[in-house]
């Protein structure tokens, strides 16, 4: 042959005869006809001047041609098949950059790493908790899943969850002093996640107790404080349906008002727009979008005791 290699479409008629025992069943797997794998064949043994298949009997039997060619062919096809596979696999190794709004993090993201890992073993996360929308346009950062209204020009954006937002408080503080009513909540220390109030203004204004006078507070600045303080039975923070909801299911805060209040802004995950195509950018924002259905937790319950309508008239 003089190094020079026997043509592609024969080979692959050579192999799945050989492999299958017949002209028509390789016809069948190659979806061509009969008469085109003979002329294949005939074509293949023609350029390396010798037969490859003893001609007679049901089934094709190789010459010591054949037999030596054989291996060669099927582990080249083999190689070939595996390189194919191998690039339309996302690839799932290296180093993944993330920024995350702290609370979502540590309540929601932290508890489901392991999930996340034996999909993807050779994954590493770089984690940092932050809700600064700034990190879109750094280097440094690949995916950020964000506390926002999602206007954020220049990137990828998509809504993961809207929240909504109760109050909630630890039951050693409820055992001691209980919420029975909205005045109870003079004798309680507000707990903000935000530094301006405007949630618990929100949640307020809808249960008709703007007017209360609000004697103790503390603005933390981040949800997962204001929850966490709550768990410390600092006082009563308002917790949503997605951070709380673990800790509420297990009896570690409690819901004392049947009343919820959409929440001001949604969770978001967001990226550079050039980041959105890679593989495992890909994966681990698919794998965000999928925990969220496969553990989706019932709307918390509330204490049964203290029940509260929207100035609309209906429950939220």
């Amino acid at each position: 042959m003089n190094g020079r290699l026997p043509p592609l479409n024969p080979l692959r008629a050579f192999e799945a005869t050989a492999r299958l025992g017949s002209v028509s069943a390789a016809a069948r797997e190659l979806r061509v006809t009969h008469g085109a794998v003979s002329h294949q064949l005939k074509a293949l043994e023609e350029s390396l001047d010798t037969a490859l298949f003893e001609r007679g009997g049901k089934r094709m039997k190789l010459t010591a041609a054949g037999a030596l060619l054989l291996p060669a062919v099927t582990q080249a096809f083999s190689g070939i098949a595996a390189a194919t596979a191998q690039m339309q696999r996302p690839a799932t190794r290296g180093s993944l950059s993330i920024t995350c709004v702290p609370a979502l993090l540590s309540f929601w993201i932290v508890p489901r790493l392991s999930s996340f890992t034996d999909q993807y073993p050779d994954l590493t996360l770089k984690l940092a908790a932050s809700n600064d929308p700034r990190h879109l346009h750094s280097s440094d950062v690949d995916v950020c899943v964000l506390y926002g209204d999602g206007n954020w020009p220049d990137a990828w954006t998509r809504l993961w969850s809207n929240l909504q937002l109760f109050p909630v408080a630890s039951p050693t503080l409820l055992n001691s002093r209980p919420l029975r009513s909205m005045r109870d909540l003079e004798d309680h220390v507000l707990l903000h996640g935000d530094t301006d109030g405007r949630e618990w203004n929100t949640w307020l204004a809808a249960a008709d107790g703007a007017d209360i006078p609000r004697h103790r507070q503390h603005f933390m600045g981040d949800a997962r404080f204001s929850t966490e303080a709550a768990l410390q039975g600092q006082g009563v923070a308002l917790g949503d349906t997605i951070t709380a909801a673990k800790l509420i299911a297990e009896g570690e805060l409690l819901v004392p008002f049947d009343l919820s209040v959409p929440a001001n802004d949604a969770f978001y995950v967001a990226c550079r727009q050039e980041m959105r195509a890679a593989p495992i950018v890909r994966v681990f924002i698919d794998w965000l979008f999928a925990s969220l259905e496969a553990d989706r937790l019932p709307e918390p319950s509330t204490l049964g005791r203290t029940l509260l309508r929207s100035k609309a008239g209906g429950r939220t």
